[in-house]
């Protein structure tokens, strides 16, 4: 069985996806991209603000589901420069806290409206 997981604090799918996707007692999140939840807009060029925005988007999902990012397990990061590694991590350091979640990091041709990086996860309630 599986539950949809939506809130007004991160962007509304921008295709035929939910947010979040609840089974049992895992939650998997769909990719977020650096959109602010409200205008649904790119926050802007600078990497790290991207970053930035895509844990906060992940936090409100997270969230919603009756979760924090603590309880995230596994990451995938989706990067369109890998010279922007360093950077990923220094802005994920600031969301998560030792033991952190196993992650893939891997670098991508585009992502959609343009966005540098993008983030999915699995949670474990």
């Amino acid at each position: 069985m599986k539950q949809p997981i939506h809130t007004d604090m991160a962007p509304k799918a921008i295709g035929p996806y939910s947010q979040a996707i609840q089974s049992g007692k895992t939650v998997y999140f769909s990719g977020q991209i650096p959109l602010n939840p409200k205008t649904m807009e790119i926050v802007g060029q600078d990497f790290a603000m991207q970053a930035t925005q895509v844990f906060l988007n992940l936090q409100a999902v997270a969230q919603a589901s009756g979760g924090s990012l603590d309880a995230i397990v596994k990451l995938t990061i989706y990067l369109t420069d890998l010279a922007q590694f360093p950077i990923a991590n220094e802005v994920m350091m600031k969301f998560f806290k030792q033991p952190y979640p196993a992650r893939t990091t891997i670098q991508i041709s585009a992502l959609p409206k343009g966005a540098q990086i993008e983030v999915d996860a699995i949670m474990c309630l």
